[in-house]
This record gives C-alpha cells, structure tokens and sequence, in this order.
C-alpha cells in the first residue's frame, strides 16, 4: 500500500479506533500556557525571533494513542508528548512536537505506517506470532521502541522529552548548525514504582500538573543536541550518543492550565515544519508529518460537526 497522508491516518484510526472527535494519536491531553526565555547563545545558533525574545507559549501534555480515556499508566499511553506552540513577536507561530522516548520506530513514513497496521492486526486474540511481533523481527528499532520503556513518570514535569527529528538552524551570519531538541524536567526525572503504577488513577498525570502548577511553575531546559560526524541526520529511529554536545537554547515555564483546556485542544493544530526564518527541516519525515496532521484534524472536526 502506497504511504500517503491520508493511508496513514487510516492505519492509525486502524490501530486505535473509528476517529470521533479526538486525535488520531495522543488523543488525550491537557493545555497550559506559559513563557520560553532563550539563553545568552541561542541567538548564535539560529536567527528565529524566539532565539533572541522572550515569547509566550501554548503547550499540551499528552498519552500517546489515539484512545482518548487511556489510563494514564497504560503501557499503550507511553511515550508521553510535550508539544509546544511558540508566540512570536511579529504575530506568527512556530511549533515544536516532542516525546518522551529519545527514539522513533520507524525511519520512514512507509516503515511507520506498516508500525501501525501491524499494531492493527494483533488485537487480543490473534495467534502468534501476531503481525506486529513478526514486524519487530525485522525492525529492531520497533522492537527497542516498545521493549524498552520507562516507567509512567510521577509527573508530566518528571520525564524529559526528545525532538527526535533534526532540524537546520541558521544564526545571522549564514552559519548552519544541525541538531535535535531535548527537554530536560527541572524537578528531574521520577517514575512510578509497580505498585505504584498499579494503583495509578486513570487521569493522574492530569490531575497532578493541574495540582503542580497551582503550587509554583514547572520548567524544562531546552537544550539542542548537536549532531556529530556520521550521525543520521535522516533517520529518526537512530538516537544519537549521549556524548553528543549539547547547547543551551532556553527554559521553557510552565505556569498555569487554560481555563477550558477541551475546547483549546479541539482548535489546536501542532505543526511539526511551523517554522521561522532560521530554523528549516533536516529529516524528510518532518515535512510528511506535518502534512498528516491536517487530515487527522479536519477528520476530528468533520465528526463533531456531524455530531452537532
């Protein structure tokens, strides 16, 4: 089957259910506001405004899936998103989308599509091998990817989060820097415990940031991860050594829920490639992200309409 904007939505809507009105993935989320301020040498690695500004943010904490009452300490909830919608100061927006996993399963679209037909096909009762344990056979950075997870995090605030694709940055001089994002939590990370976990309330992580961020803002360093000689700078399933340099770009603050975080949620539309002057894609796979997300959104939109 042919990789196509709206074949892979179909096979996400395949792997988690008829869209209604969610989102074919990270279906279920809550919105926060607050402030990115960059560092002293972020202006240096890329002209973008937000690099030289400080700038107010929209963000969303999600579960992955496109199950929107996931329990927060499902296995199928991980990796966790971050995504970010930065408010520039000539009136335009630039997005950045972000999990919880420094890792992608797949290093293409048509590899990431079979991903999720393969999930498809081995709902409870399929004999096995079941399609997605013969694809992790072939894949192995399918197999890492869901072989290997974290523990649910105590807090949306407790996990850090990777731009897994690489981007191009430009500074005023025309100098090129190639590198991927990395968040990483102030309060440090946490995890549950399997007791814990066990007990975990279906809406914790919910629950807690709400909680968290009425005691005192929650922050995370936004750091660029360099890319090194031989890295992939194409292929996202790839993650790159941790001996990598890192920059400093900013702190990210988060300080306060919206007040309806489910009606911002349905007229929020993250783009992966919403990019200033100063920052351009470096991965093919950013450019075909951003053109699924558009269908997964006006499918979410057309149901609710045919709902009302």
């Amino acid at each position: 089957m042919a990789t196509t904007p709206e074949t892979f939505v179909d096979a996400l809507n395949a792997a988690f259910g008829k869209q209604t009105t969610q989102r074919s993935a990270h279906a279920k989320g809550v919105v926060l506001l607050g402030k990115f301020v960059p560092s002293a040498e972020a202006a240096s690695v890329s002209k973008a405004l937000h690099f030289k500004h400080e700038v107010p943010v929209t963000v969303r904490f999600s579960a992955n899936s496109g199950i929107a009452k996931i329990a927060d300490a499902d296995p199928r909830a991980a990796p966790r998103g971050l995504a970010i919608r930065f408010r520039l100061p000539d009136g335009s927006d630039t997005d950045l989308v972000t999990h919880s996993y420094d890792g992608f399963p797949a290093k293409n679209p048509e590899e990431f599509q079979q991903f999720f037909l393969a999930l498809a096909g081995s709902k409870p009762g399929v004999p096995s091998p079941t399609p997605i344990e013969a694809f992790q056979e072939t894949h192995p950075a399918a197999k890492t990817f869901l072989t290997t997870r974290d523990p649910p995090p105590v807090s949306y605030a407790t996990t850090p989060y990777f731009g897994v694709n690489s981007f191009k940055f430009v500074n005023e001089k025309g100098k090129v820097t190639i590198g991927r994002y990395q968040l990483l939590p102030d309060a440090g990370q946490h995890f549950l415990s399997k007791d814990e976990s066990a007990k975990a309330a279906t809406n914790y992580l919910e629950d807690e940031i709400r909680q968290r961020v009425a005691r005192g803002a929650v922050r995370f360093k936004v750091v660029l991860q360099l890319a090194a000689a031989g890295d992939k700078i194409d292929d996202p399933s790839v993650a790159w050594a941790s001996t990598n340099k890192i920059t400093t770009l900013g702190m990210l603050t988060v300080a306060s829920v919206v007040p309806d975080s489910e009606a911002t949620e349905r007229a929020l539309m993250f783009l992966p490639a919403l990019l200033p002057a100063g920052i351009e894609p470096a991965d093919p796979m950013i450019a075909f992200r951003n053109k699924t997300y558009p269908v997964s959104y006006e499918r979410r939109h057309q149901s609710q309409d045919a709902l009302n």
